[in-house]
């Protein structure tokens, strides 16, 4: 029988490997674990400006900071996230995405001109975050890969309902979870391959795509062309890229990629939307499923210069799992007294929020600059860390150490 691997080695579907790569400088990032550091080159991928490598083997490349100047991430700065070694570039013309399961009862199959035609497109903006974001930011350190503060994009996607093709499949009523199958492989037959599921109620929501177009254009390989899965407000461990079959199923899937990676201490984080199917009365975790409230300083680092008496800008962004940002604030005390910052235009609940606030320094010496995001539900940034082994769900307030002369 004729799987997916041997289909791909087949076909002659380029594989990403060696050569790609066009090592420029070495970074330095204040706060991040040694082993983090020794991971932060800024390298050239195909499409791409130069990005921070964490890893050669699986593809993993984080967004610099800086270039976070705008509520869109272009696509050529946008973050690289794989699981697994063999990422097939698949032509447009080529591509087909299996519809079934057996609680299916019309399965079928969908060329990307059939999806285009056959099926409403749909745009939405919405944050697309790797769970292990700021990684290597946990003390003590955790194993993973060790991501700083870019392990994130916000994009224009557009493509399919997932829920509009699961209807002209016909999901039967034992239908419990809707899972995902990319053709990103493994290296060794032993390596677990990267299948994931949402439960179905999730998988229905009007917001969850095929993806087939970002920020305009269509879908990047690096990104999960030709297709993908977005489900906005949850971490991007359910974007599946390279979808190529999608299946209903009675039962909740089992595997290494939903138990127990991506798993966190159940009541651990605040949850609006859990993953029920996939608990168990005798396990003491469930899966990762919404980001939890958080915001980034993008425009001033530690140690940077500013004078007495001048006015200091200061510019970043909020997002959360949709509920909505309505409020950030900054101290530049290091926490003493906090001020609200002004918010830029919403582009959507699932969006990053520009905001900025100004403030203008009297005093030479240190100033710690803070910033702290709230949502429509009154969740709030910590101040400190709330650990767990996998280092999921980072989101500390930053402190940046500026000095005023």
């Amino acid at each position: 029988m004729k799987n997916r691997r041997t289909f791909l080695k087949h076909s002659g579907l380029a594989v990403v490997g060696a050569g790609l790569f066009a090592p420029t400088k070495l970074l330095s990032a204040a706060g991040l674990a040694s082993g983090t550091l020794a991971a932060s080159g800024l390298e050239a991928l195909p499409g791409k400006k130069p990005l921070i490598k964490r890893s050669y083997r699986p593809v993993n490349y984080e967004t610099p900071v800086d270039y976070f100047d705008d509520v869109i991430t272009p696509n050529d700065r946008f973050f690289v996230r794989w699981h697994l070694t063999n990422v097939p570039e698949i032509a447009v013309a080529d591509w087909k995405l299996k519809i079934g399961g057996e609680s299916a009862e019309r399965p079928f199959e969908l060329t990307m001109e059939q999806l285009k035609k056959d099926f409403p497109a749909v745009e939405l903006i919405a944050v697309c975050q790797c769970s292990g974001n700021r990684r290597g930011l946990s003390d003590p350190h955790v194993a993973g890969v060790e991501w700083g503060y870019g392990a994130m994009g916000n994009a224009r996607w557009k493509g399919a309902r997932l829920k509009d093709v699961l209807a002209k499949a016909g999901i039967k009523p034992d239908a419990v979870e809707i899972t995902f199958d990319g053709a990103e492989g493994p290296a060794l037959d032993k390596t677990p391959d990267f299948v994931k599921s949402l439960p179905l109620w999730k998988a229905v929501d009007d917001n969850v795509l095929i993806a087939y177009e970002m920020n305009g254009e269509p879908l990047p390989h690096l990104n999960g062309g030709p297709a993908r899965i977005v489900v906005p407000g949850w971490t991007a461990t359910y974007w599946m890229k390279k979808i190529v079959a999608i299946n209903a199923v009675a039962k909740p899937l089992q595997g290494f990629w939903m138990n127990p990676a991506y798993r966190v201490p159940k009541g651990m984080f605040p949850t609006g939307e859990r993953f029920t199917s996939q608990e168990k009365d005798n396990v003491a975790t469930t899966p990762i499923t919404e980001m939890v409230v958080n915001s980034l300083i993008t425009n001033i680092k530690d140690g940077q210069r500013f004078s007495a008496g001048v006015p200091v800008v200061v510019k970043g962004m909020a997002w959360d799992a949709g509920y909505g940002i309505n409020l950030v604030e900054v101290s530049t005390d290091g926490g003493r007294t906090w001020q609200d910052a002004v918010l830029d235009r919403d582009h959507g609940r699932f969006s990053f929020r520009l905001w900025q606030f100004s403030f203008q320094p009297s005093q030479p010496g240190t100033h710690v600059v803070m910033a702290k995001a709230s949502n429509r539900q009154g969740a709030t940034q910590t101040l400190e860390l709330i650990f767990n082994p996998a280092g999921y769900q980072n989101n500390v307030v930053q402190r940046i150490a500026i000095q005023v002369a």
